[in-house]
């Protein structure tokens, strides 16, 4: 996956990454459009995470999984449905408020890890 990772000019991400299983990442191509996973729809938005953020979230919320995603989002591109919001230990998440057209993601590849057990995402 090659994503652009650079800053905005307020210092935020322009690109955020979103870890699906095969079936929600099948699902989202077929459809067009992720309108989020059960803990999203739960929350009332898309949660997201960050380059730095990614790896923590792959080992809190899917340990053991295997057949995992990571897909590259243009933060830019969703605009005013990004919010960057306060989630674990203080840190700014990016929240995404709707749905996510095909269009958004701009690279995908399968979770894979580093020798120091980090997601690679470049």
């Amino acid at each position: 996956m090659s994503a652009p990772d650079h800053a905005d000019a307020a210092g935020r991400d322009r690109v955020a990454y979103k870890i699906l299983t095969a079936p929600q990442w099948a699902q989202w191509q077929a459809a067009g459009v992720f309108t989020g996973a059960p803990v999203d729809l739960t929350d009332g938005y898309i949660h997201l995470s960050t380059a730095d953020q990614v790896t923590e979230t792959a080992n809190k919320h899917f340990a053991g999984q295997s057949d995992l995603f990571v897909v590259a989002v243009d933060l830019v591109a969703l605009g005013d449905l990004v919010r960057w919001e306060p989630s674990r230990g203080g840190a700014l998440f990016p929240h995404v408020y709707g749905a996510l057209p095909l269009s958004v993601a701009i690279a995908t590849r399968p979770l894979t890890r580093d020798a120091r057990d980090a997601v690679i995402i470049n």
